[in-house]
């Protein structure tokens, strides 16, 4: 059995294909992979309402101060690693830099925002991870997933990744890199979780 050898794609020839396309596709080594579906019922509005929410916020308290916020229709190039990506969402403070005069490719994130669904986030926490450490710019990393109230956020301190996590709706998170604060109640606010579902063997009072 004999098999056809991948044709592998540039980069050029990725983008004119996906400005052309009605849905949005990664690009990795020659290669496309369209944007995952969400995994579990209910996610996909859950996804929805915390990017909606969290762009909200950060719109608000950035709106007379030299920074935009980008939502997932802009895409990011890691030019080191040659990734072309969408993250939900995008904060560049100062000027942004772009692939070309589309303006629709952006090199120099300051904040990168991804909203978590089960079938995505071993990749966001782990690999695209590694992809985004190497843009130049990137200062802080926000993780929120959209199955249970939660946040992971990453700061680049003196070369290092810290961590701060908050797991209550009381709680906050501060964002060094844009000077910003986010309210875990504001971020999930309308958000409704499927209730806990036992083990198959577990008593049920």
């Amino acid at each position: 059995m004999s098999t056809q050898p991948k044709t592998l794609l540039t980069p050029e020839q990725y983008l004119e294909i996906e400005r052309a396309a009605e849905y949005k596709s990664e690009y990795f080594n020659g290669e496309m992979f369209p944007m995952g579906t969400f995994a579990m019922a209910g996610a996909a509005e859950n996804h929805n309402l915390v990017v909606a929410n969290t762009l909200r916020d950060l719109s608000q308290q950035l709106r007379h101060r030299p920074c935009k916020v980008y939502p997932s229709d802009m895409r990011v190039r890691v030019s080191s690693t040659g990734l072309y990506t969408y993250p939900d969402l995008t904060v560049v403070c100062g000027s942004a830099e772009f692939l070309d005069r589309r303006r629709d490719t952006l090199l120099n994130p300051t904040l990168i925002v991804e909203v978590l669904s089960p079938s995505t986030e071993a990749y966001d926490r782990g690999r695209k991870f590694d992809h985004y450490r190497a843009i130049e710019s990137f200062r802080e990393y926000l993780l929120l997933p959209s199955d249970r109230i939660h946040a992971d956020l990453f700061t680049l301190q003196e070369g290092r990744w810290v961590l701060t996590s908050a797991d209550r709706l009381e709680d906050s998170l501060s964002l060094e890199s844009i000077g910003c604060r986010l309210a875990m109640a504001d971020l999930y606010e309308k958000v409704e979780f499927e209730p806990a579902v036992p083990p198959r063997n577990a008593q049920v009072p």
